[in-house]
Formats: C-alpha cells, sequence, structure tokens
C-alpha cells in the first residue's frame, strides 16, 4: 500500500492543508468544555447573565469558525483523494495494458476489473478519511487527556488509564481485520468472474439447459461471499460496544472521582462538568477513529491487491533494435526481406509447467505467400499466429519477421508491419469511420473506401443512412455476425500492411462473400504476406502452402492436393466438410 502513496505527489498541498484545517478545528473544540466549566462556575455560580451571553457568544464564534475549518478540510481532502484515485486509475489501466497475453490470463480479467474499480473507490474512501481524521482523531484523544490534566492531575490519571486499553482493542480489531477483508476482496473477485462468464455465454448457457446449475454455483459463491462479509463485519463490529464499555467505565469512574473531590472542595461543579465532557469528546473520537480503521482496513487490503498488480513486471520487453545507431544493419534487411516470416524450431508453454501448446514449429512464409493454417479445436492455430505478433513470446526457437527476431523489435514496429483479424470480431462504440481509423489515422476516404470494397463490406455500408457516419454500438451490437467480421477485417486492411492474418476471422461468412474476400484480398496492389487460419478447407484450398496442425503438431505441410493425397488429418477435415456439403446438395 505504501508505493501507491506516490500518486499523491502532486497533491502536496491539499495533503497538508486539509489534515492542518481538521487540527484547527479540533483546537477550538478542546476549548469548549473550558468555557462551559467558566459558565458554570463564574456566570452560574455568581448569577451573572452578561457573563453567560459573552460565553455563550465566544462558543458560537468558535462553533462557526469550526465549520469553515472543517469545510476547508473536507474540500481539500476530497481533492486530494479524487486526484489520487483518478491518477491511479490511469496507471493502473496503463500498466495492464503492458502485461502479456499470458500474465492476463494468468490473473484473470475479472480480478483486474475488481481491482481497477472497487479496490481503488476503497482505496480513495480510505486516503479521504485518513487526511481528514487521522491526525484529528488522536490529536482529540491526547489534547483531551492533556487539557484533563490542566483541570485536575488525579482526576486525569483516569484518561491514562482509558486511552492505552481503548489503544489496545483498537489496534487488535484492526489487525484481525485486514487479511478478512483481503479475503472478502478475493470472494469479490469470483463473484464477478462468475457473473461476467454468465452474462457473455448465456446463450449458450440458455442453449444447454444450465440455467439452474449456474444459478446454484453461482448462490454458493454468493453465500460464501456473505459469510466471509459476516464474518469480518462481525470482527469489526466489536470495536463500538468494547469502546463504549471502556468509556462508559471511564466515566463512572471520574464521575464518583469528581464527586468526592467538588465534596473535598478540590474541585468545582464546572471542572467536572469539564472533564466529562473531556472524557465524551475522547468516546466521539473513538467512535469516529473506529470506522477510520475499518475503512482503513479495507482501504490498506484493497491497496496490497492493486500493488501486487503493479509488481507484475510488464511482459512484453520492448527493444527496438531495428532503428537507430545499432539497427542500421538490421533495417537493412528489413527492406531487402520485407513480409517474410520465418519460424525456427518453435515451441510454445502458456504457463510455467504446463504442457506445450506448439512443439518444433518450421517452415518460412516468403513475401506475398498466402500460407493456410487448419486442425481441429484446440490444435494450436490461433497460438501459431499469434507468435508473430508477439502477443505470447515463444519458449524455444525463434519467430522471424524480414528475417530479424521479434523479440529484438520495439512492439509498435512490429506491431505496423502487421494487420491482425481476431477470431471475435471486436467493434468499439462509436461511428463506422472511426472504427476504421483504429488501422490507420491519418487514412483518407479513398483508403477507408478501399479496405470496404476488399472486404466485402462496402455495399451494406453505403446501405447505411450516414454511410461510414453511421454509429455502432458497443461490440457492434446493431450489427450482424457477419457485418461485424467484415468490418474487422477491413480495419486491419486500412493499414495496409506486409502481413495479414486472418484468424478464422470469415466463419460467419457464407461462401461466395468467403471466396469474393480471398480473390479480393489475392488482387491486392503490393505483395501482402497473408496468414488465413480456418476450420473450412474451401478457404484454404488456394493457398501458397497449408500448415496443418494437430495438437501442437505440424502433421502436413504443402497444396491443397499435396495434402489431400498424403495427409491423413487433412483429408479427414477435408472430406467430412465435402461429403455434408454433397448431402446437403442432394
Amino acid at each position: 500500500m505504501g508505493k501507491l502513496l506516490v500518486y499523491l505527489k502532486d497533491y502536496k498541498k491539499e495533503s497538508v492543508l486539509g489534515p492542518l484545517f481538521k487540527l484547527l478545528e479540533a483546537s477550538f473544540e478542546l476549548i469548549v468544555p473550558l468555557l462551559v466549566a467558566s459558565m458554570i462556575d463564574v456566570g452560574i455560580g455568581n448569577g451573572d447573565k452578561g457573563y453567560i451571553i459573552k460565553m455563550c457568544l465566544i462558543m458560537t464564534a468558535f462553533g462557526l469558525i469550526g465549520l469553515i475549518c472543517a469545510v476547508t478540510a473536507q474540500y481539500f481532502a476530497a481533492r486530494a483523494a479524487v486526484g489520487f484515485a483518478t491518477r491511479l486509475r490511469h496507471e493502473l489501466f496503463a500498466h495492464v495494458q503492458k502485461l502479456s497475453f499470458s500474465q492476463m490470463d494468468k490473473e484473470g480479467t475479472s480480478t483486474l476489473i475488481t481491482r481497477m474499480t472497487s479496490d481503488i473507490n476503497q482505496v480513495q474512501s480510505g486516503v479521504n478519511l485518513v487526511l481528514r481524521l487521522f491526525l484529528r482523531s488522536p490529536f482529540i484523544v491526547f489534547g483531551a487527556m492533556i487539557m484533563a490534566f490542566t483541570v485536575d492531575v488525579k482526576a486525569a490519571f483516569i484518561f491514562v488509564v482509558v486511552i492505552p486499553i481503548l489503544s489496545v482493542i483498537v489496534f487488535g480489531i484492526m489487525l484481525v481485520s485486514i487479511p478478512l477483508f483481503k479475503k472478502v476482496q478475493g470472494g469479490l473477485d469470483r463473484v464477478l468472474g462468475i457473473t461476467r462468464e454468465n452474462l457473455t455465454g448465456v446463450r449458450v448457457i440458455r442453449a444447454f439447459g444450465q440455467e439452474e446449475q449456474e444459478i446454484q454455483k453461482f448462490d454458493g459463491e454468493t453465500d460464501a461471499l456473505k459469510y466471509m462479509q459476516v464474518f469480518a463485519g462481525k470482527i469489526s463490529a466489536l470495536m463500538n460496544p468494547l469502546t463504549y464499555i471502556v468509556i462508559n467505565g471511564g466515566l463512572i469512574a471520574l464521575i464518583y472521582v469528581g464527586a468526592l473531590r467538588v465534596e473535598a472542595g478540590i474541585l468545582t461543579q464546572g471542572q467536572v462538568v469539564a472533564l466529562v465532557n473531556y472524557m465524551s469528546q475522547i468516546l466521539v473520537e473513538l467512535v469516529k477513529l473506529a470506522n477510520l480503521i475499518i475503512t482503513v482496513t479495507k482501504a490498506v487490503a484493497c491497496g496490497n491487491r492493486i500493488e501486487s498488480i503493479f509488481e507484475i513486471p510488464a511482459g512484453l520487453e520492448s527493444a527496438d533494435r531495428t532503428s537507430g545507431d545499432n539497427g542500421t544493419k538490421d533495417f537493412g534487411k528489413v527492406m531487402e526481406k520485407t513480409g517474410t516470416v520465418e519460424f525456427d524450431h518453435v515451441s510454445l508453454r502458456y504457463h510455467a509447467g504446463g504442457e506445450e501448446a506448439l512443439t518444433d514449429i518450421h517452415f518460412t512464409a516468403k513475401r506475398g505467400d498466402t500460407i493456410g493454417v487448419i486442425g481441429g479445436t484446440g490444435s494450436g492455430k490461433s497460438s501459431l499466429v499469434n507468435l508473430i505478433p508477439r502477443f505470447y513470446d515463444v519458449e524455444k526457437g525463434s519467430v522471424k519477421v524480414d528475417g530479424v527476431d521479434v523479440r529484438e523489435y520495439g512492439l509498435n514496429s512490429l506491431r505496423d508491419k502487421i494487420g491482425v483479424v481476431m477470431q471475435k470480431a471486436v467493434l468499439f462504440e462509436g461511428t463506422i469511420r472511426e472504427n476504421l481509423l483504429w488501422g490507420n489515422e491519418n487514412a483518407s476516404e479513398e483508403d477507408l473506401w478501399e479496405a470496404l470494397r476488399t472486404a466485402q463490406a462496402e455495399e451494406f455500408v453505403l446501405k447505411k443512412e450516414k454511410q461510414l457516419d453511421e454509429r455502432i454500438e458497443q461490440e457492434g451490437r446493431n450489427l450482424s455476425g457477419g457485418q461485424k467480421q467484415r468490418l474487422s477485417i477491413a480495419r486491419a486492411l486500412v493499414k495496409k500492411p506486409e502481413i495479414l492474418i486472418l484468424d478464422d476471422s470469415a466463419s460467419a461468412l457464407d461462401y461466395a462473400t468467403d471466396a469474393a474476400l480471398r480473390k479480393s484480398i489475392k488482387e491486392m496492389p503490393g505483395e501482402t504476406t497473408v496468414f488465413i487460419v480456418s476450420q473450412r478447407a474451401s478457404s484454404l484450398m488456394h493457398a501458397d502452402r497449408i500448415i496443418v496442425l494437430d495438437d501442437g503438431d505440424v502433421v502436413g505441410m504443402g497444396t491443397h492436393e499435396e495434402l489431400l493425397a498424403g495427409c491423413q488429418v487433412y483429408q479427414e477435415i477435408y472430406y467430412s466438410q465435402f461429403e455434408k456439403k454433397e448431402g446437403a446438395g442432394a
């Protein structure tokens, strides 16, 4: 948690002025019991109405000044806390963007969302309360004790006994609560993960009639979270009753001792009232301190969780050796071998200790080649093409683009050469134009329409009322699956990449549109190296080379005719698909 406080450095003034104004308010509050004592002993004791009115006016002035100080302190504390949380959220989001796909897979989307939202909100509340109360409450507690000594030393020793007992209770409960609240946030992660999974997979759940099972699973996790929260709440709830018992015990002792000393003529009635007021102030402040500690406990637990994400090193180190003083030679290679991709005995493992997703992959794609990748589900097709833009790092061997190992590129330099269309078409809320410009923000109007024509998307865009300025909802909810895929392909084509990767990105297209798309891509100006991942044999029949994968191994490589003659896995895929097609046609 301590490492996160660096994000408060831009709010040093607010972080100082907030507590300072709170201490000023507390100082006025500590003087009030002495004014009350004076009013009782002098004003009421002597029947002096003028003195009573004078003390009342002074107390009213102190109250107004205290209110102004409190509001000012709240303003500075809120400004610092909100600014701190805003900057922390920006930095955390930026750090998450630097994590590799493997690290994101390991941490999980749900926990990253929780830490960026709920956890940061808890930390923001903690910072706000600390700036307002962390100094004020102890200042009042110890200030009241010191002021009690100015009234009567013997009676003040009751404060000396009460305050350490209260400190043991408060800090003991805090030490027990911190790990409990950390577990609560972990349970919240799991509930969020199940919620997200159910919302994104609701159609599949309904299709297979698994609603009841998923409800039971969700109920189990929420019940577990409830029990953790209740247990942590019970521990925290001990704070108020225990502090009340100690404080009221102190009040009883104080009144008893005060009565004896008033009877002996050592104390006045006003001084006893002042001592009781100071004890009451301690009670109020300790209740505030108890609530503060509960909030701070949660904030510390959440801050530690956020800090654990920052401690994950950036997954992919970017070392741009394709330009600059020591990159001249490499840059020459790039110019000579534009668009070439070489897999040199590559193996990939997603997690340490796990099985290899790819094993000893070795081939070279020349500029302008069309490479097809086919295989069953889980055979490693997406894993193979994800290594080219360096979404994952190889475990053994190397992947070279234009003769240079991808690990020697800067990530921007590498990905500027590559256009990628993922398996799932992802569009963002905005216009069609804004989505296409992700490929190249400087693209002209003609470039956009050319990309749409090549992607077979021009026809349906022209039918839209606003054409390129037609609004797209989040994730393209107002478009069909085929339309989303074609726009995703157009976005990649706007980039005019040297290497184009189509990762099963035409699965929602009919055979005629798929064929027209492949023909248009083949006829694009320039020699683009194209990787097509597909489970349709018809989509890859005209590729220069087809790579057949089975459980991460290359079991066949060659043209359609060569594989049909000599690769059993390819034969099974091809004949199963074409038999179904012929049967359907009959």
